[in-house]
């Protein structure tokens, strides 16, 4: 019996998705990799269901470049009610302490120095870290005991944007890896009133911004088709440096060969691509005058 032959079509680019809430990811990047009949897609940087905002998703070629999106700086707005705690320090979660205080504005001004820079922080209990092969939330979830240990993260600032009786709204810069959820949690401990996120969305994702966010509803009701939504593939390392390279040049970078650079421009060091009349080729690490290439990719000139 003959095996059946995929109709799914080749896809590189970029879709920054406006996420609604209610929402997981694998279900966006599922939809959109549907209504794109692409064969395959990924997004860089899981949002909870509770949250909304940018999920970066990646087809074809521009999967090869999620790393660095992921790497990238993220910014986030978020609320923030004061005198609950939950299991899953979000509204989803179940209540498991309280309290009668509530801050004043001032109280949490003075509070958000603390958080901000390297700290030391522990991941919700609901999260996505593995615990000996299993994700933290499964095991939460069967009753099991979790206890993560506290690691460094980077927020780069934690800013008040507007507060009430019992919340305020919070907007936070910060690096990979950072749970805005154990921000909302560690602060309202640190305040003495406790207090969990009720509302998140995510307005930055390395070099993604809410200027390149389209809504779902949009892609699927485009008149003259999704496609001409898509960002290109180089937008992913918007925040890399660029060398351009004539075609012999990407030739010997596609082969995986090192290539000298020369130029005053050109980078002494670290993450660079590589691009020919426009089309991304490779990329990888600038040394000793060098590009090394790490990968290549197979775009047309």
């Amino acid at each position: 019996m003959s095996q059946r032959r995929s109709t799914r079509v080749e896809v590189n680019g970029w879709i920054v998705l406006d996420k609604p809430v209610g929402m997981t990811s694998t279900h966006a990047v599922a939809r959109l990799k549907r209504l794109f009949n692409a064969k395959k897609a990924g997004h860089a940087g899981t949002l909870d269901p509770l949250a909304s905002g940018l999920l970066p998703v990646a087809f074809g070629e521009a999967t090869k470049t999620v790393p660095f999106v992921q790497d990238g700086e993220k910014a986030y707005r978020f609320t923030v009610r004061w005198g609950i705690e939950t299991d899953s320090d979000d509204a989803d979660g179940a209540v498991t302490r309280t309290a009668g205080p509530r801050p004043e504005a001032a109280d949490i001004l003075a509070a958000l120095p603390a958080f901000t820079g390297e700290i030391m922080q522990t991941p919700p209990v609901y999260s996505a870290i593995k615990i000996n092969g299993e994700r933290a939330y499964d095991v939460a979830r069967d009753g099991g005991s979790v206890e993560l240990q506290p690691r460094p993260v980077t927020i780069r600032s934690l800013e008040l944007v507007s507060h009430s009786l019992d919340e305020a709204v919070l907007e936070a810069r910060c690096g990979k890896g950072t749970y805005v959820r154990a921000i909302a949690r560690d602060l309202g401990r640190a305040l003495g009133c406790l207090g969990h996120v009720t509302a998140l969305r995510r307005t930055r994702v390395g070099p993604f911004t809410e200027a390149d966010a389209l809504a779902l509803a949009l892609l699927e009701d485009a008149e003259a088709g999704p496609r001409g939504a898509m960002l290109g593939v180089e937008s992913g390392l918007a925040e890399v440096p660029c060398v351009v390279v004539d075609r012999d040049a990407a030739a010997r970078l596609r082969r995986g060969q090192p290539l000298i650079l020369r130029g005053r421009d050109a980078p002494s060091a670290g993450a660079a691509y590589a691009a020919c009349g426009g089309v991304l080729v490779a990329f990888g690490q600038v040394e000793g005058g060098e590009l090394l290439p790490s990968r290549v990719f197979n775009l047309p000139y």
